[in-house]
């Protein structure tokens, strides 16, 4: 059990390393500062910024990893490693067994991945060189002449299946294979129709330059008999015993991400109950919960109910096409950055932490054809 070496200061647990968890002990170290003490529990030794693992088998872009030891020295953090398995009130239980007594605890534990289409092979960050590589090597070779991407209902992010259809279409291309037919299978009634009708249009113009057929509605997919079939997966909740949560696992939360019936307890971020899983979300669903923890820390910050604003910026194999979508609805789309520092991860905290500590720039440079 960690001891309190500030009694004065309110005891902050983050349990989670990712874009949410970072996102948190940033936005409290510029709105409390010293008011609070904040212990990091997290089961990883580094932080891994995967939004361009999308493009690494086609070389343009690469993985980067930040140390997460390095992250909590710089940001004043007491980092612990593990995993939350039970919260009680005042006390989390890590799996190992161990107890951390907190006066503020924000989950931001993330989601799973799990296979969403029978039969398909399921695409996700980790093993995208392992799939995609071995898929781009049939491509070149001759082996692969029709490759369907699946966005499967349930699934909580459509844009990797548009970046990987779009750069498997210029790259076949480039080989001199020009007969592969290329589709993409979605439930939603347009290309990304959460950013809008203009949004949808401008990627259509991509996806038709490139030759990608996008057959919307789909579910069940049809006839994929001789396709290669590439599905993205499914987001899985993660079980942590004594919060509350929907009938697939994760864990409710109100408008400020308090989790309810329990005192001093937050969520933000891929374990919670919004739909859209999505770092960039995440990063603001943390702020807004982080706010809330600066206020009971006694700093004189404004709590503020979450009013996401949806960014992406998504390769299409011959440039990045800048999306952009806030709470009443209204769209922008663009060619040039919407947003700065334009990283596929925009956080209120994190995007300038990050900017300062990796080449956001060269993450985002899909060299035009």
């Amino acid at each position: 059990m960690t001891t309190n070496l500030h009694p004065e200061r309110l005891r902050v647990l983050v349990a989670g390393g990712g874009v949410a968890g970072m996102e948190a002990i940033l936005a409290l170290r510029a709105l409390a500062a010293e008011r609070v003490d904040i212990t990091l529990l997290a089961p990883e030794s580094t932080f891994t910024y995967r939004p361009m693992a999308v493009a690494v088998p086609f070389a343009r872009g690469r993985v980067q990893r930040l140390e997460l030891a390095d992250f909590a020295r710089e940001s004043g953090t007491r980092l612990v490693r593990g995993s939350l398995a039970a919260v009680e009130p005042g006390l989390a239980r890590t799996a190992a067994g161990a107890v951390l007594p907190y006066d503020a605890l924000l989950v931001a534990v993330g989601a799973w991945s799990e296979p969403a289409v029978p039969g398909a092979t399921t695409w996700t960050p980790h093993l995208d060189q392992e799939v995609m590589g071995g898929l781009l090597s049939d491509i070149e070779g001759g082996y692969a002449k029709r490759v369907a991407f699946v966005v499967p209902p349930g699934a909580s992010w459509p844009l990797p299946a548009y970046e990987l259809a779009l750069m498997t279409a210029w790259d076949a291309r480039d080989m001199g294979q020009d007969d592969v037919e290329i589709t993409i299978h979605t439930p939603e009634q347009a290309p990304m129709a959460i950013f809008g009708a203009h949004a949808s249009e401008s990627l259509r113009r991509d996806l038709d330059e490139a030759g990608v057929t996008v057959r919307t509605g789909r579910h069940p997919y049809g006839d994929l008999a001789g396709t290669r079939v590439i599905a993205l997966p499914r987001a899985a909740a993660r079980p942590v015993a004594g919060l509350p949560r929907d009938e697939h696992g994760f864990f409710l939360v109100d408008a400020h991400g308090r989790v309810p019936g329990l005192d001093g307890v937050w969520a933000a971020g891929d374990c919670t109950t919004f739909p859209i899983k999505q770092g960039g979300l995440a990063a603001q669903q943390a702020d807004t919960a982080a706010r809330a923890i600066a206020a009971r820390a006694g700093a004189a910050v404004a709590t503020r109910s979450a009013k996401p604003v949806l960014r992406a910026a998504l390769l299409t194999g011959s440039g990045t096409l800048y999306l952009r979508r806030v709470a009443d609805g209204r769209g922008e789309v663009s060619e040039e950055p919407l947003w700065w520092p334009a990283a596929k991860v925009g956080g209120p905290h994190l995007s300038h932490y990050l900017a300062a500590h990796l080449d956001l720039a060269a993450a985002v440079d899909d060299p035009a054809r």
